[in-house]
């Protein structure tokens, strides 16, 4: 990658301009009027407040072609979410794949019930075969509530470990921040969870979430609660709270409740896609254990259609106790792991 701290801050500066917009926004606009629908697009529903982040986008990654050839990969960039720059680039010109989530966590933001998350991932284009683990730099920056005077911004090289700081939008100064997932073996007295957001399937991930915890903690005794857990509807927001030692533990495995012949290319479901986990990155490189519930590497192409299963660990000793655990529960529950045979 061509001088990678400069196109770093090139992304960061795209960041600030996304996240300020946003807030901007929230503050002149009524939430009903956030929250209207406007498309159905890159597996996901579009909102009018996500056309606010995507205009800003387009318009500061049209600046980084001035130094850059690449594919930019995004929700709300029509069906297949692609658009080449400088415009008319030849695809043997295309240096990266940049691929960019403008706001997960939508829902939350647009009702001002939690932060949002700005998520970009970085990769070595190599065609079609360009995946998850090919991402050699990440970056996560939050989108604060209106009423939120910080907001934090993490981000990663590979090989570099991850780094963090935090914005005051009252006197405008940002600070270092400590990157601390929690060193803690067994999931007793924490938080952690499997997700399940929305309707339809939720019976049937709560019956694994309860198995692994009764594998790892045996049956609460009466009146008690050995284990919490929070539905962050951001894949970015739940990554921040592995990372920072709030959750020890989470996983979204709505994918495998699909039979296997159906999970690639177009997933016909409601479920994290890559945008979701491009920077996955930075929690490994700050000694989060992310894969696949199989264990194995994540490894989904770079495009807004692939369904994503993901578990993320605080730490190594944890994961050792806590992914068979899962993998157990899965499987009593006829959901199936990943098949890794599929050639990328």
């Amino acid at each position: 990658m061509r001088n990678p701290e400069f196109l770093l801050q090139e992304l960061q500066r795209i960041h600030c301009a996304i996240r300020d917009a946003v807030v901007q926004a929230c503050e002149a606009t009524a939430l009903e009027q956030m929250a209207t629908v406007t498309a159905f697009e890159g597996g996901d529903t579009i909102y009018a407040i996500d056309r606010v982040s995507e205009s800003v986008l387009l318009t500061q990654f049209a600046d980084l072609a001035l130094h850059y050839n690449f594919r930019l990969v995004a929700e709300g960039l029509g069906h297949d979410g692609i658009h080449d720059f400088p415009v008319g680039v030849a695809e043997s010109d295309l240096e990266l794949v940049i691929i960019v989530d403008p706001i997960d966590g939508t829902r939350g933001l647009m009702y001002q019930k939690r932060p949002a998350w700005i998520l970009t991932g970085v990769a070595q284009y190599r065609g079609t075969r360009t995946n998850l683990r090919d991402i050699t730099m990440a970056l996560m920056t939050e989108i604060p509530l209106v009423k939120q005077h910080l907001c934090d911004t993490l981000w990663a090289i590979a090989g570099k470990s991850a780094l963090a700081t935090r914005f005051n939008r009252i006197t405008k100064t940002t600070q270092p921040l400590p990157i601390r997932p929690s060193q803690a073996t067994t999931i007793l007295n924490g938080f952690g969870n499997i997700a399940r957001f929305f309707p339809g399937e939720r019976a049937r991930l709560a019956a694994v979430d309860d198995m692994l915890t009764t594998q790892l903690l045996g049956e609460a005794p009466q009146g008690r609660a050995l284990s919490f857990e929070d539905q962050y509807i951001s894949t970015g927001g739940q990554l921040y709270e592995i990372l920072m030692g709030h959750d020890r533990w989470l996983a979204d495995v709505r994918p495998l409740l699909l039979p296997p012949e159906q999970r690639h290319g177009e997933t016909p479901m409601l479920c994290c896609h890559p945008y979701d986990m491009c920077t996955e990155l930075i929690a490994r490189e700050a000694g989060v254990i992310v894969c696949k519930a199989n264990g194995q590497p994540l490894d989904a192409p770079l495009d807004v259609q692939s369904g994503v299963s993901w578990v993320a660990i605080a730490n190594r000793a944890l994961a050792v106790r806590l992914l068979p655990a899962l993998q157990n529960a899965l499987q009593t529950h006829n959901m199936q792991l990943e098949d890794d045979d599929v050639a990328l």
